[in-house]
């Protein structure tokens, strides 16, 4: 690595001491408010400050390394950058616009300074180190961290579950994931340092819910293991992602009322219409009255197992679109 950073240096020195502040800083994470803005201060020769006041945290430093834990807001012509948390910012004493190095220190030290805050005291407390225990961009041994102050050891099987509203939990394998008045998407099991690869199969699963209403029927709560395969349609459609025949058909049966959606639906799920009509709660004829006239706006039989599977298709796409 050092030798590295001296052929960096060679080339073009301000690249160079751009990756010296990145692994100065990446060192410095966790370690502490007081010593991250002391490290912005002596690297870039100006003072320093960080005020955060939902933690009642504020600091400045010196270049000589003197420190008043008494600081006042930054002046608004500053360089600074929001770090720690929304109430958090984290500046540096010159005005106008920073430098190329300046620019990397606010940038690495706000990091810093959010991994140390959100460790020692998240401001949303379970939930803040639920965030980063899933979260891909931090370092594995601050991901093991968050994943001890929630509970669970190093050898722990675990699910990352992701909740409507943008919410995020970490449950133990046996753990019911949600109290059922959420939507949610449910990640596999996996070992805790695994946590990110099942996060995301849970934000993939949270798109494939609904509501359960007549208007938005389906499960709603949905575990990526079951989805197999399917889990990869949620990449394939995005904002923008025009739908295809089949999604579109389904809009003449959704304008036709909530019933007929909710029919569809229950013949998705079920291996036969009288299933479908157990499920319902209706006779067998009902069913199938609003299945022939279904089939009429679709433009295809969902009796048999190609059509079903294409009205399966059909009705997950459609809660990916809404889900988006």
């Amino acid at each position: 690595m050092r030798e590295l950073l001296g052929r960096i240096t060679a080339l073009d020195p301000e690249a160079g001491a751009a990756v010296r502040v990145i692994t100065y800083f990446d060192a410095l994470a966790g370690t502490g408010v007081e010593p991250i803005v002391r490290g912005a201060a002596v690297l870039t020769g100006l003072p320093a400050g960080f005020v955060d006041r939902s933690r009642a945290v504020a600091v400045r430093v010196a270049p000589d390394g003197s420190v008043d834990r008494a600081a006042a807001d930054p002046d608004p012509s500053w360089c600074s950058v929001r770090g720690g948390s929304v109430d958090g910012v984290l500046w540096l004493e010159r005005s106008g616009e920073p430098g190329p190095v300046e620019a990397v220190v606010l940038e690495r030290a706000s990091a810093a300074l959010r991994v140390h805050l959100e460790l020692t005291a998240p401001a949303g407390g379970g939930e803040e180190l639920a965030k980063m225990a899933v979260d891909s961009r931090v370092a594995e041994s601050v991901r093991g961290r968050a994943a001890r102050r929630l509970g669970f050891g190093a050898r722990a099987r675990v699910r990352a579950v992701a909740v409507s509203g943008g919410a995020v939990r970490v449950v133990t394998a046996s753990e019911e994931p949600v109290d059922g008045a959420s939507r949610a998407g449910v990640g596999p099991e996996v070992d805790v340092s695994d946590l990110p690869e099942s996060w995301e199969d849970a934000a993939r699963a949270l798109r494939f819910t609904a509501e359960g209403t007549g208007a938005d029927p389906g499960p709603r709560v949905v575990r990526a293991e079951e989805l197999g395969g399917l889990l990869l349609l949620a990449d394939a459609v995005g904002p923008g992602w025009e739908p295809v025949p089949d999604v579109a058909a389904l809009e003449p049966v959704e304008r036709d009322g909530v019933a007929l959606l909710e029919t569809l639906e229950a013949v998705a799920a079920a291996p036969s219409l009288r299933a479908a009509a157990a499920a319902l709660g209706v006779h067998h004829s009902t069913i199938q009255e609003g299945v022939g006239r279904a089939e009429r706006m679709l433009g295809w039989s969902v009796r048999d197992v190609p059509g079903r599977l294409r009205l399966q298709v059909a009705l997950a796409l459609r809660r990916l679109h809404r889900n988006v």
